[in-house]
């Protein structure tokens, strides 16, 4: 197991958490709560997806699952980007999670141009 493989699967595993506690903090609305629930589906797949693909038994379904992976946190940015765009949750309050978001984002896209590329 090369080191940022350990790093990536504990890194996704915080960001589910990371929504975990999000969701725990939405208001009670009826709007807050469905996109909450929405969030923290997808939130929380990146990882279970991630670990799936790093258990890959071949390169087809590494790079199936790793684009598992970075559909889930597209959506998962979606429907983030709802909460603060709706005006349910402020910017501020979700932007160390949405920061996460993007750079998970960006690290998937890395690692499927890669290994496709190879």
């Amino acid at each position: 197991m090369q080191p940022d493989e350990k790093d990536l699967r504990q890194r996704t595993k915080e960001f589910g958490l990371q929504i975990l506690s999000m969701f725990s903090g939405l208001p009670k609305t009826t709007e807050a709560q469905v996109l909450g629930k929405q969030v923290l589906r997808s939130g929380t797949s990146v990882g279970a997806n991630y670990r799936e693909a790093y258990r890959a038994r071949s390169r087809a379904e590494f790079i199936a699952k790793c684009g598992d992976s970075l559909r889930e946190l597209e959506e998962t940015a979606y429907w983030l980007e709802l909460l603060v765009d709706g005006k349910i949750v402020p910017p501020d309050k979700l932007s160390p999670v949405r920061q996460e978001c993007d750079e998970l984002i960006a690290i998937f896209v890395t690692i499927l141009k890669s290994s496709k590329d190879s």
